[in-house]
């Protein structure tokens, strides 16, 4: 199931798209407005769902809805730094010992569609495409063998990161979190709908040029791995974003730089997920 939050006439709400059509949830009393709500609501919501699915009623056009970031404003948005050897053959850094985790503040979140702001305080803009995925039930100190069962399900991150300003910390915080750099969706597929998370093709284009071509396989740390390292140390909550790295191709370790210019595009496709599309505009006064 492809799990949406948008907006059609001034109300936002969630539904689910199949092919070009949106199954609308508005009214119904078993599917939450929110996606975080619906997600706590667990079988009962997802049941409700799928009846309307059936049904073949409450459609809406794809084309005449606004798609939100499934998790607009997610309680924490964690991503993980070097993730993939061969992006971290292209940093020159060591293979970490462990997974090392960064924070994005929900603040920079947008959806697909949306537009990323080149800011006015730096031009090294760059891209990051990854695989993230979504906490469904609160959870701590849970195994590596049941991690599947806290994954409410899957989309596309696109991690643009402001590089000088990343630089500027060893914690990187603050050149994740600009605003707009946080595109996240375009829907959130449920966890029955990806048989492997660790196989799945992904790549990166910016306008036609094709800048990154891999497949999650080539992980260090799984998944199912990162909730277990991370619920070790924190409640995970419902709604909760995890982003698995990136894989080489980034523009600032391209020669000249590939860093992101106003007017293009970024096109980030998953396998079974879909496309994730945003264009970069000057921010505004």
């Amino acid at each position: 199931m492809k799990l949406i939050t948008f907006t059609e006439q001034n109300q936002t709400r969630v539904g689910a798209v199949v092919d070009n059509a949106v199954i609308d949830g508005l009214g119904n009393p078993a599917i939450p407005d929110s996606m975080i709500a619906f997600l706590s609501a667990g079988t009962q919501a997802l049941q409700a769902m799928q009846q309307l699915i059936d049904s073949g009623e409450h459609r809406l056009a794809l084309a005449d809805v606004q798609l939100h970031a499934p998790i607009p404003r997610p309680p924490k948005y964690l991503a993980i730094a070097l993730n993939y050897a061969d992006h971290i053959a292209e940093t020159g850094k060591a293979k970490p010992e462990y997974p090392t985790f960064f924070t994005k503040q929900s603040t920079c979140v947008i959806g697909a569609g949306a537009a990323i702001q080149m800011p006015k305080v730096s031009d090294k803009l760059d891209y990051e495409g990854e695989l993230a995925f979504v906490i469904g039930k609160r959870c701590r100190h849970v195994s590596v063998e049941n991690a599947h069962e806290v994954i409410a399900g899957f989309m596309i991150a696109n991690d643009v990161s402001v590089r000088d300003w990343q630089a500027r910390s060893p914690t990187m915080m603050i050149g994740k979190s600009f605003d707009t750099c946080g595109p996240l969706g375009p829907w959130l597929v449920t966890s029955d709908d990806i048989l492997d998370p660790h196989n799945l093709s992904l790549k990166t284009w910016v306008d036609d040029e094709l800048r990154q071509n891999a497949s999650t396989a080539e992980m260090l740390f799984n998944c199912y791995e990162m909730v277990a390292y991370l619920s070790t140390a924190m409640t995970l909550e419902v709604g909760d974003v995890i982003s698995t790295g990136t894989p080489s191709g980034v523009g600032v370790k391209m020669t000249p730089r590939g860093y992101l210019k106003v007017g293009q595009t970024v096109r980030i496709a998953i396998e079974g997920i879909g496309e994730l599309v945003n264009t970069v505009v000057a921010e505004p006064e």
